[in-house]
Formats: structure tokens, C-alpha cells, sequence
């Protein structure tokens, strides 16, 4: 049974003595003594608990000193004040004391504003409530949480932007915070939303938009893609005052990310990738819309309904949010982007490619023409190969294939198979170490042509039945694409025509009889005929001259 309360023990003290209990019952029935009675019935409100006197400190005797140098340094020079440290070695030098540092620390860090604002040097924090009109303003933030992505624990960036007045926010997840990422997340809002605010957007000094803080002043060196990005969508910016000082002139967005954090990231999500977690966020947005904020009377979605035909239209023409570099391609077929290394293929060693980078994937292009495509990486100083990109270099060193790093990488993500190891193992055993490892890379090659998951089909029937080569890998893998977009018809045996069969034709012998059919006219021995008569005629003709 929880424990009473001291109002309801003085209620239930009162309630007995009015039902004619005397002052030693209410003593025995109650175990408390009789001057706790005597207060109950004086009075139905318990006295306030007298408060404890501080505890003594070995500071105590020195705070007077502490008061007077944080006094004298409201009128030194700035650069020329006691810091805590200076304040902790005075005390020790100058007047013996037996003090620790996080003591003083503590000390002067109450102490301080207090003072300031006792001498008349610093104003009283006071914060002023604030209407918002519908349609007008905006703000945007950034905020980390963590994601259990294919296993591994990592740090990810939470973009925010959320009108002012209907509270309507829509978030992203990114491996980064970039540039790329925050010009993405104001895409992917603006679109959301279906419109841009008329008024001011806020912002902290996060380095994708400002270059510079210029002194104390709200002025701001912005980036030039940020010129560029805010003149394209119409986006009037306002920047906060740096520090953990500027953090409530935008604390709409600040209580939005801590909210989102604890009820949708608590337990931390675990996925397999960052496009499963957004579409997971897309959800979560459209339910928060069914809630109202604080003590209004609405929810967001009906406070958004008003507010959304207010907000200026997306301009027509895209805009290209992401990064671009021209590294150059160094011998082990790589480009460095950022901090992290991506494969490219070995025809392009030496020469410079164009890569845009996007929050989530970069794309490698030479001469406009796209030559791969990386998901994006999330920690520093790794590296991601595609095997595909190094098969021409494979195929004239296949000694390098059983240790190459891309090959690992690609049994990692599931490109390659058992039934590729499989098909290696006795390709090597019939042909050679050597030649069996050249058939593999030929029929990864087919990878270029063929969709992975017939290759593999062909791979296994043509293991199946011992044909260790790439031309009968290739037949057995067009087989099954053909199976699969032609509808299932039953032999004579019963077997269907998509199920493998347990023979291997090979190529010649598939086109000798697959050949096209002949449409061409059969052949004619008129033109003959025509030869033969005009012949006649000539012939007739002479032998009239010859009579005459």
C-alpha cells in the first residue's frame, strides 16, 4: 500500500476528530504525536518544510575574495579578466587555500552572471512569446540519432524542417551533413509541403550555408551554392546567434528533432539501408500530423490545411543539389571523394572523371556518359570496389581474383554466390587453376548483358550437368529468362518449361538449330527463259540474211 501523503494524512486526521475520536485515539490510530495532531486540526495545509542551512564548505571562507576579482574584472579588459584557472592559482599563492579546482569551477560559474547583472553590466534573460503567421515562416535544423544500418551501430543526421505555425514538420535521414544532404532535405521538404514560406526561414551557422560570422552582428558570409540554392526556391534566410545562446530563436525545430528522437528512434531502428529508415520517417510524419502540440485546440494536419495555400509555388526547374569533383583516376582504378575511395573501371587509369556527389550516392560520369554508381559511404577512410569494374585487368592476371578486395566485397553484399564458388571450384579442376579462373571472369563479364538472378539460374543448371563453360553458362542463362517471360508449358514428361533440365546443349549446336527463317523467294529460271527466246529470235533472224 504507497505510502500517505502529509495532506492526506492531515485530511484523514480531520475527518476522524469530526466523527468524535479524542486527540489520544487520533494519536494511537495514526502513530504520530500529538503536536503532528495539533497542526492537522489548526490548519488542513501541512507547514513548508523548513529548508536544510548549506552544508559548510572549505570554500566558504574564501568566496569574498572570489566576489571581489569577479568584480574587479567587469572594468579590466576583455582579454585581461581571470579565468577560472587564474582565480584557483591566486587562491593557492596569495592566500594559503586548501581548495580543489572543480570547486571554484562551480562556484564562479554561478556566481558570475550574477554578479553582472547586480552591477548593472549584463541584462536580465527574459523571453518573449511569439505569433507566427500562417504560411510565413520556417525552421530547419539538423540533429544526430543513432541507427543500427545492416547490423553496425552508426551515427546519422536527422534534417528537420518545420513550419512555424501549424507545427507541419518532415524529416530525412543522411549519412552526412553536408552541403548535398542539406540541400536535399530542402527538396525533399519543399515538395512534401508543396511550397516554399513567404517569409524567413531559420537557421543556426551550420557551414553548408555560412561561410563567415561577422562579429556580433546578424550579417553572415554565405556560401556561394547557398546563394544560388536560396535565390532558386525564393528562400529568405535569418540566421540565430551562434552558440547554445541563439538555440530557443529556434526552438520550434529544436523540441521537433528531440520529439521525433524519443518517440520514433527509441528503441534504436535496426534496417538494412537508409532508403528502408526514410520510408520508415515518411510514416512517422504522416502519423504526427494526427496529434496537436501542447494546448491547442486543433491538430497540425488541420493548422497545415490553412496554412498550405499560403505558401509560395516550387519553381519549374529542377536544381542540381549535389557536389561536384574531378578527381583523377589513380592505378588501382579508384577516385578519391571526401575522405572515402570508390571504384571505377580500369579503362579510365589516368584520366580525370566528373563525380557528383549526392547525400546517399555518387555518380561517376567521363565525357557525360555515366561510368558507375556508388552508394555512399558512411565512416571515413573506407573504400568501396566493384568487381564488375575490374574484370578486364582479372582476365589477363586471374592469379590476382582469388584475393581481390572487390571480390570479397561483392560476397559480402551477395553478388557473388555459393553456386559462383561452386562452378569455380570444378571449372578449376577440369581446365586448370588458371583457365578455370579465366571461365569464371568470362562469365561474370556476361553480368554486363544478363540479369544477375539468370546467370546464377545458368550457373547452377550448367554445374548440374558438368558444362564448365562460359558459352553453355550463357545458353542456360538465356533459357531462363526465356522461361520466365514465356508462360509455363507442360512436355510430354510432365515437366514444365521454366524447371532446368538435367542436359546442357551447347552454343553451336543451339544456333544451328534456333537459325532464323528464310524468307526469301525461291529461285526462278525465267529470266532464263527470256535469254533463250531472245536467242531464238536472233538466231531465226540470221539464217533469213544468209538465204537471201
Amino acid at each position: 500500500m504507497p505510502q500517505m501523503s502529509k495532506v492526506e494524512l492531515y485530511a484523514a486526521i480531520r475527518r476522524d476528530h469530526r466523527a468524535g475520536m479524542t486527540m489520544r485515539e487520533l494519536e494511537r490510530k495514526h502513530n504520530v504525536a500529538w503536536r503532528t495532531v495539533r497542526k492537522a486540526l489548526d490548519s488542513a495545509w501541512p507547514e513548508p518544510r523548513k529548508p536544510l542551512p548549506p552544508r559548510p564548505s572549505a570554500l566558504d571562507a574564501y568566496k569574498a575574495v572570489i566576489d571581489g576579482i569577479l568584480r574587479a574584472d567587469l572594468d579590466a579588459p576583455r582579454k585581461q579578466r581571470h579565468t577560472v584557472t587564474r582565480i584557483f592559482h591566486r587562491l593557492i599563492e596569495e592566500h594559503g587555500a586548501d581548495v580543489s579546482y572543480p570547486m571554484v569551477r562551480r562556484y564562479v560559474a554561478d556566481r558570475k552572471p550574477q554578479i553582472a547583472v547586480e552591477a548593472g553590466k549584463a541584462p536580465i534573460e527574459a523571453f518573449v512569446p511569439q505569433t507566427h503567421p500562417p504560411g510565413m515562416e520556417a525552421e530547419v535544423d539538423f540533429g544526430d540519432v543513432a541507427v543500427r544500418l545492416a547490423g553496425e551501430l552508426v551515427t546519422c543526421y536527422l534534417f528537420s524542417f518545420r513550419l512555424s505555425y501549424s507545427g507541419k514538420a518532415v524529416h530525412r535521414v543522411f549519412a552526412s551533413a553536408g552541403q548535398e544532404a542539406f540541400f536535399e532535405g530542402h527538396v525533399h521538404a519543399l515538395r512534401t509541403l508543396g511550397g516554399v514560406p513567404r517569409g524567413r526561414v531559420r537557421y543556426d551557422n551550420l557551414k553548408a550555408a555560412v561561410a563567415q560570422v561577422l562579429g556580433l552582428s546578424r550579417a553572415r558570409v554565405e556560401t556561394d551554392r547557398w546563394i544560388a540554392f536560396r535565390s532558386h526556391f525564393g528562400i529568405e534566410s535569418f540566421y540565430c546567434r551562434p552558440g547554445v545562446d541563439g538555440a530557443h530563436e529556434k526552438g520550434g525545430v529544436e523540441g521537433q528533432i528531440g520529439y521525433f528522437r524519443r518517440n520514433h528512434f527509441t528503441p534504436v531502428p535496426e534496417v538494412s539501408s537508409l532508403a528502408e529508415l526514410n520510408e520508415m520517417v515518411e510514416q512517422w510524419d504522416l502519423h504526427d500530423g494526427r496529434r496537436r502540440i501542447g494546448s491547442r485546440p486543433r491538430t497540425i494536419d488541420e493548422y497545415f490545411a490553412v496554412e498550405q495555400p499560403l505558401l509560395m509555388p516550387l519553381p519549374q526547374e529542377p536544381f542540381e543539389t549535389g557536389r561536384v569533383f574531378t578527381p583523377r583516376v589513380d592505378r588501382y582504378s579508384q577516385i578519391a571523394v571526401r575522405t572515402n575511395r570508390y571504384s571505377v573501371p580500369v579503362r579510365l587509369i589516368g584520366k580525370r572523371v566528373r563525380v557528383v556527389l549526392h547525400a546517399s550516392h555518387l555518380v561517376v560520369y567521363d565525357q557525360n556518359v555515366e561510368v558507375a554508381r556508388h552508394e555512399r559511404l558512411i565512416a571515413k577512410g573506407g573504400c568501396r570496389l566493384d568487381l564488375d569494374h575490374y574484370l578486364e585487368a582479372l582476365i589477363r592476371k586471374p592469379g590476382a581474383f582469388p584475393g581481390a578486395t572487390a571480390l570479397e566485397q561483392a560476397r559480402s553484399a551477395g553478388r557473388f554466390t555459393p553456386v559462383h564458388d561452386a562452378w569455380w571450384t570444378q571449372a578449376q579442376k577440369v581446365h586448370g587453376e588458371r583457365d578455370g579462373t579465366r571461365a569464371l571472369i568470362e562469365v561474370l563479364l556476361l553480368g554486363r548483358h544478363i540479369p544477375h538472378e539468370y546467370l546464377v539460374a545458368g550457373l547452377a543448371t550448367a554445374l548440374r550437368a558438368g558444362a564448365l563453360t562460359a558459352d553453355a553458362v550463357a545458353l542456360e542463362a538465356r533459357k531462363a529468362a526465356q522461361a520466365e517471360d514465356e508462360p509455363a508449358a507442360l512436355g510430354p514428361s510432365g515437366t514444365g518449361a521454366g524447371q532446368p533440365s538435367g542436359t546442357v546443349t551447347f552454343l553451336h549446336e543451339w544456333k544451328l538449330a534456333h537459325l532464323p527463317p528464310d524468307t526469301r523467294p525461291l529461285p526462278s529460271v525465267a529470266p532464263y527463259d527470256q535469254l533463250l527466246r531472245r536467242r531464238r529470235a536472233d538466231g531465226g533472224a540470221h539464217r533469213e540474211e544468209e538465204a537471201q
